[in-house]
């Protein structure tokens, strides 16, 4: 028999018709010819559904290429991706959406990538490329992308700047979804954004803000990451607005993806009472009728894209088929590893400890208030703690020093202080710094940050935990953001990082994820760019000392 034709006796849950029945089915060259209803559901079979679609994501975030994620993905009954592919294009603009979209091509797995909408996300930081709406017809034109990717410059919609609206004009011509990004935005701001033509949020932060952008036609994202939660605030959208409702990760590292992905989220929300119906229609199909994605629902003459899994209630996946082929079963990913060359663009100069001075010019510093889980930070202002006439971490207070260092150009490093990370020594540093992947770092002592940025520098991209003279590193080679190994051995080495993290104070259920979003300025109220702390509430710099 071909390897994408084939038969199968389980429980058939046909999500629409809230109905289960023990069924047959059948598919030929990847297209399902039959479904014959042999009895009642039985619960002693497994389940079969359509496969599940993570509705946003940056496949960047796992520290693999696409190919690669998939092959973790689909353990999990994964099928489809909805990715934005904005983080490899800040640091090679075009080049780095055509890499993922090569790479792309290599695998079965369904990977619908969106053009970029905001690269460089905003002028007050130092990106590798921008991205121009020349480009982006280009894109629209010649290759498969077929929506525009986050709108992070609510700002820009609101005031109605010629760039963003010539973006958003190219993506209704073509016909195409544009997605959302405006946190806290309500009110008629919220109404004008969705008006402009903006039809998604993965960003909402209350049920309030979330039940107005609703109100004014847009869909909901459901949003549970490795950092970014907002599941517990949502969740009873499911039920009130099931039809408005996506799921997705937005950013996934790679420890976390072999742990699970959306079918995690969909047996919390089962769990939380939801009814399972309307569960996978958010999870499952929902994102095929917004995206217009080309994948199966399990109707007959669909393709075969669907994962069977033990039960409705945990959603383990035994096995899972993309386009009728049979590519992971009892954990066990069936597609083969692909091989990549890594691209890059890396410019930085090794720091030493002079780099991180700060004269003490006030008694009275900002400090970034970092919170496990959220992106939002806010603005703490307190006494310095001082030596030798410098402003230095304060361990007792948990106020650490924070850098961003340009990978661009040799710059000197922009330097801040944050609380929140827990730090009692020692410093840990990555490439991977929303949104233009700069070199970013927190530390307890200046000894260990020199050492930690210096090894980053070394090997051109990675994450690196130093405690004194000692030193752990991830090399990311592909842009400083994704690594050209195994998945599995990536996790691993990636969950021994995490691990030292921790062990040298920090209390964040994942620092580094926290840490790459120190740098993102679109989201309020402190952030530390390249050029310096940057007030996200009134889009301007600000002074660390007062």
């Amino acid at each position: 028999m071909p390897r994408n034709s084939g038969s199968l006796n389980a429980n058939y849950v046909d999500i629409l018709g809230k109905s289960i029945f023990f069924t047959q089915i059948k598919w030929q060259d990847r297209i399902i010819t039959a479904i014959q209803k042999l009895g009642a559901e039985n619960p002693d079979h497994p389940y079969l559904i359509p496969g599940f679609i993570d509705a946003h994501i940056h496949i960047e975030s796992s520290m693999l290429p696409p190919a690669e994620f998939a092959r973790l993905a689909v353990r999990h009954g994964t099928i489809a991706t909805v990715s934005d592919p904005h983080e490899i294009a800040n640091v090679l603009g075009m080049d780095g959406v055509l890499f993922m979209l090569e790479n792309a091509k290599q695998t079965p797995f369904n990977f619908c990538f969106g053009a970029p909408s905001c690269v460089p996300a905003t002028p007050f930081e130092t990106a590798g490329a921008s991205l121009s709406c020349e480009q982006i017809e280009t894109l629209f034109s010649q290759t498969p992308i077929n929506y525009l990717s986050e709108m992070m410059n609510y700002p820009g919609v609101l005031a109605g700047d010629a760039s963003v609206m010539a973006k958003l004009a190219l993506a209704k011509r073509y016909g195409y979804r544009i997605d959302g990004h405006a946190p806290g935005l309500s009110g008629e701001e919220a109404e004008r954004y969705a008006q402009a033509g903006i039809s998604s949020d993965h960003e909402c932060f209350t049920l309030a803000e979330a039940e107005e952008k609703l109100a004014a036609g847009m869909k909901i994202l459901i949003r549970e990451g490795s950092a970014a939660r907002n599941f517990a605030a949502l969740h009873s959208l499911i039920t009130t607005h099931t039809q408005q409702v996506m799921l997705c990760s937005d950013d996934k590292h790679p420890d976390d993806l072999v742990a699970g992905h959306i079918n995690q989220l969909a047996a919390r929300a089962v769990a939380a009472g939801h009814d399972v119906f309307a569960v996978l229609e958010c999870a499952c199909l929902n994102p095929i009728q917004h995206y217009h994605l080309p994948l199966g629902q399990l109707r007959l003459g669909d393709s075969m894209d669907a994962v069977l899994v033990e039960n409705l209630q945990n959603f383990k996946a035994l096995k899972t088929w993309l386009k009728g082929q049979l590519v992971a079963e009892d954990g066990k990913s069936l597609l083969p590893g692909v091989s990549v060359a890594p691209v890059n663009q890396f410019h930085a100069r090794k720091v030493t400890a002079a780099d991180f001075t700060i004269p003490a010019q006030s008694e009275q510093i900002r400090v970034i208030k970092a919170f496990d889980g959220e992106l939002l930070t806010a603005e703490w202002q307190t006494q310095a703690k001082i030596a030798d006439g410098k402003i230095i971490p304060d361990i007792e207070r948990d106020i650490l020093l924070l850098t961003v260092i340009n990978r661009y150009q040799p710059q000197p490093p922009a330097l801040a202080f944050i609380h929140g990370f827990g730090l009692k020594s020692g410093a840990f540093a990555s490439t991977v710094a929303h949104d233009s992947h700069n070199i970013i770092a927190v530390a307890a002592d200046i000894d260990s940050l020199c050492l930690a940025v210096n090894r980053i520098i070394d090997a051109q991209g990675g994450i690196a935990v130093a405690n004194q003279s000692e030193c752990k590193l991830l090399p990311l080679p592909i842009a400083g953001l994704m690594s050209d190994a195994d998945g599995d051995e990536v996790a691993a080495e990636y969950a021994e990082l995490d691990k030292r993290a921790k062990q040298l104070g920090s209390t964040l259920r994942a620092p580094f994820m926290t840490l790459s979003f120190m740098a993102l300025l679109v989201i309020p109220e402190l952030k530390l760019s390249d050029q310096g702390l940057f007030d996200g509430r009134s889009f301007q710099f600000a002074s660390v000392t007062l």
